[in-house]
C-alpha cells in the first residue's frame, strides 16, 4: 500500500483558537480538579494540592494581565525555559490569553542556542524556571541585540518573579484579556518550536492554533478509552517538545488530571502517590523496568524463574493480539496456566509498581522493540507506540486500543494522510501538519504535493499500519554497492539494556561495522550483579570526547545482543565488528538532542579515529 488516509472524526471549526479547548471545559466542568501541584520541597508522598478548572483559569488571566501591563503586543513572541512544572502550563495558556506567541526553550540549551532562538524568533518577553535560567535568557537577549520586555522567574526573584507580574497586572480589566484572547483564529501561529537538530540546525516550527485544535479533538475522539474524565497522568516529558504539550491540552480539554514532574527520577514513587490511568514514556523508560525486574529477581536467585515468566509474558502478548484480530482465539491451557501462575509471583508486582491503575502506557521518541511491547502487554499493560515529530504536531500516527500490533507505529491519526513516496519517504497530510518553518530557505525541500517530507522510511501494510525503516539521511551503501538502512539493526542492540545507543557505520568500506555506545549506569548495575568490582566505576572522558572500552566481559555480554541481531536480519546487513565506547551523552556535549537523540553526523566526526581503525583492527568482532 502507497496511501492510507484516516477521516476526520471531529471538525475542529466550531473552536475559534486553542485556548477555546480550556474554555470550553471551564464552561462545564469548572469545579474539576485539573491538577495536582506538588509543593515546593515537599516529599513525593506528600498531599498534592489540587487545583480547579476554575482556579487555574483565574490563574491564567491573572498572568496574561502581567503579560499586557509588562508591554507584550498581540502577535509579539514570548518564550519559555523551564524544567517540566505546573507553571509551565500557566505560562503557556497565559500567553495564548494575552495574544502572544509561545517560543519553548529547552532547559538544558545552551548559550549559543538561547541566544540564537530569541534572536530568530524574536521573542520579546521571557520566563525563566530558575534565577540560572533567568541568566541565560539575559544573557542571550544581550547578545541578540534584542532587550526585549526582561526576564521574569518561576521560582521567587523578588521584583522579577511572576507574582511580580500578576500585581503589575492587577489593574487590567478581564474584558482586555478577553479581547486579546480572542484576537487568534485557527490560522494564527500558536507556537514557534525549535527542531531538535539531529542532522542540521534547529529549525523554527511554525505550529497553529489549529494544528493543536484538530489533533486534540481527534486523538480524544479515537482514543475515548484512554483520555477520559477520571483518568490521570504525569508528565515528565520536558514541555518544551511539543509531544508534552498537546498531552497537557488533550487532558486538560477532556479532564484528565495531570500532575508534573521535573526529575524522571521522581517517576517511580510518584506513580505510587498519584496512581496514573495513562503515562507516556520513552521506550528507554520501559527497557530500564524490564531491566529491573530482572536484577530484582537475580537477587533472588530467581534469575531462570523471572526468564520463564518473561517469556510467557511475550507469548501472552501474542495471544493477545491474535485475539485482537479474532476475539474467539483462546490460549493454550499450558500458556494459560504459567501465565496465571506469573502473574501472581511478578506481573501484578510490577502492576502495583507502577501505580496499580495504569490501562494503557504510549510509547514515542524512539523505535520500541516489537518483544518489548509484546512483554508489557503480557503484563497487562498494553502499550500504544505512536509516531509524530514537531512538525506534525506530535502524533501523526498510532496504534489503537483493541488494534494494537508490536513492531508498526500504528495508522494514521484522524484527519490525516500518511503517503508513501517511490524512496519509501514517508509524507503527511493533515490536521496537524505545520504551517511551514520560519525561514523560508527552510521551507525549499519540506514539501512535495501538498505533504510534508518526514525524512524518514517506512512500509504500510493492508490495514494502513506503519512500520518505520528508518531516516533516509542514516542510508548506507557500501563499498560492494549494497545500500542498507542501519535503524533496523541499531534498534535490535539498542534493546539490551546496557547499551545506551547504537550506531552502524561502513559508508563506502568493505563491510558493516558497529558503535556500541554504553549506559553507564546500567552497567555499573550489571557489574555490582555479577560481582565485578572494576567495572562498576567506568569513568566518562570529561573532554567530550570517546573512550574505548576493552573489557573482555564487556564484549561477550554486548556480543550477544550484537549476534542476536545480526541473527534477525539478512547477512549482507549484519555488522562484522564492533567497539564498545563510552562518552558524554548529556546535551551539553553536542551529541545528543534534548530529548536524547544521537546526532548521528556529529558523533561519528568525533570518532571517526576510531571508525578508521575498526576497520584496521581485528579486535571486537561479532
Amino acid at each position: 500500500m502507497r496511501e492510507f488516509t484516516t477521516p476526520l472524526l471531529v471538525d475542529p471549526s466550531g473552536h475559534r483558537n486553542a485556548t477555546e479547548l480550556l474554555m470550553q471545559r471551564f464552561r462545564t466542568s469548572p469545579e474539576h480538579i485539573a491538577f495536582e501541584v506538588r509543593s515546593a520541597d515537599a516529599a513525593i508522598t506528600d498531599p498534592w494540592r489540587q487545583v480547579t478548572t476554575r482556579q487555574f483559569v483565574d490563574e491564567v488571566r491573572a498572568l496574561a494581565k502581567g503579560f499586557i501591563a509588562a508591554g507584550l503586543r498581540p502577535g509579539e513572541s514570548l518564550a519559555i525555559m523551564s524544567p517540566t512544572r505546573y507553571e509551565w502550563a500557566l505560562a503557556d495558556m497565559a500567553a495564548w490569553f494575552a495574544g502572544a506567541v509561545v517560543v519553548p526553550v529547552y532547559e538544558t540549551s545552551a548559550a549559543p542556542q538561547v541566544t540564537a532562538i530569541l534572536a530568530d524568533a524574536d521573542v520579546r518577553l521571557a520566563i525563566a524556571g530558575t534565577a540560572g535560567h533567568a541568566l541565560l535568557l539575559e544573557q542571550g537577549f544581550e547578545q541578540a541585540g534584542t532587550p526585549g520586555l526582561g526576564v521574569w522567574t518561576m521560582d521567587a526573584r523578588p521584583g522579577a518573579d511572576l507574582a511580580e507580574l500578576v500585581r503589575l497586572g492587577a489593574g487590567i480589566p478581564d474584558s482586555a484579556v478577553e479581547e486579546r484572547r480572542l484576537l487568534a483564529d485557527l490560522d494564527s501561529v500558536a507556537t514557534i518550536v525549535y527542531t531538535s537538530g539531529t542532522t542540521a540546525a534547529p529549525k523554527g516550527a511554525l505550529i497553529t492554533h489549529g494544528n493543536f485544535v484538530g489533533q486534540v479533538l481527534n486523538v480524544a475522539a479515537a482514543y475515548t478509552g484512554v483520555v477520559r474524565e477520571s483518568g490521570n497522568t504525569i508528565i515528565f516529558l520536558p514541555m518544551a517538545h511539543v509531544l508534552a504539550r498537546g498531552l497537557q491540552l488533550t487532558c486538560l480539554a477532556n479532564g484528565m488530571r495531570i500532575a508534573h514532574l521535573s526529575d524522571p527520577r521522581d517517576v517511580v514513587p510518584a506513580l505510587g502517590a498519584l496512581k496514573p490511568t495513562f503515562l507516556v514514556v520513552v521506550p528507554r523508560v520501559l527497557q530500564k523496568i524490564q531491566a529491573s525486574a530482572a536484577a530484582a529477581a537475580a537477587k533472588k536467585n530467581l534469575g531462570p524463574v523471572w526468564a520463564s515468566a518473561q517469556n510467557t509474558a511475550v507469548a501472552w502478548g501474542r495471544f493477545a493480539e491474535a485475539r485482537d484480530a479474532d476475539p474467539a482465539t483462546r490460549p493454550a491451557l499450558g500458556l494459560r496456566a504459567r501465565h496465571a501462575l506469573f502473574d501472581r509471583l511478578f506481573y501484578a508486582r510490577l502492576r502495583k509498581l507502577m501505580g496499580g491503575r495504569l490501562d494503557y502506557l504510549l510509547s514515542g521518541a524512539a523505535a520500541l522493540d516489537a518483544e518489548l511491547s509484546l512483554f508489557f502487554r503480557g503484563l497487562g499493560l498494553p502499550v500504544i507506540e505512536g509516531y509524530g515529530l514537531t512538525e506534525t504536531t506530535a502524533p501523526l500516527t498510532g496504534n489503537m486500543p483493541g488494534a494494537i500490533k508490536a513492531g508498526t507505529v500504528g495508522v494514521p491519526m484522524p484527519g490525516t494522510t500518511v503517503r508513501l513516496s517511490d524512496r519509501g519517504e514517508v509524507l503527511a497530510r493533515g490536521v496537524g501538519v505545520f504551517a511551514g518553518y520560519r525561514r523560508p530557505a527552510d521551507n525549499a525541500d519540506a514539501f512535495v504535493d501538498g505533504f510534508f517530507r518526514t525524512g524518514d522510511l517506512g512500509e504500510l501494510d493492508e490495514l494502513g499500519r506503519l512500520t518505520l525503516k528508518g531516516r533516509i539521511k542514516d542510508v548506507i551503501v557500501t563499498a560492494g554497492g549494497k545500500t542498507i538502512t542501519p535503524a533496523i539493526w541499531e534498534g535490535y542492540v539498542e534493546g539490551d539494556p546496557l547499551v545506551a545507543h547504537a550506531v552502524m557505520v561502513g559508508e563506502g568500506k568493505p563491510f558493516l561495522g558497529g558503535l556500541v555506545l554504553l549506559d553507564p549506569e546500567s552497567v555499573a548495575a550489571w557489574a555490582e550483579r555479577e560481582g565485578i568490582a572494576d567495572l562498576a566505576g567506568l569513568r566518562i572522558p570529561d573532554d567530550g570526547g570517546a573512550v574505548q572500552i576493552d573489557d573482555a566481559r564487556l564484549l561477550t555480554a554486548i556480543g550477544k545482543a550484537v549476534s542476536a541481531a545480526n541473527a534477525k536480519i539478512a547477512r549482507s546487513e549484519q555488522v562484522r565488528r564492533f567497539v564498545l565506547l563510552l562518552t558524554d551523552l548529556s546535551e551539553a556535549n553536542g551529541i545528543v538532542t534534548p530529548t536524547m537523540k544521537l546526532k548521528r553526523g556529529a558523533f561519528t566526526d568525533r570518532v571517526h579515529h576510531i571508525v578508521d581503525n575498526l576497520y584496521a583492527d581485528p579486535r571486537s568482532q561479532a
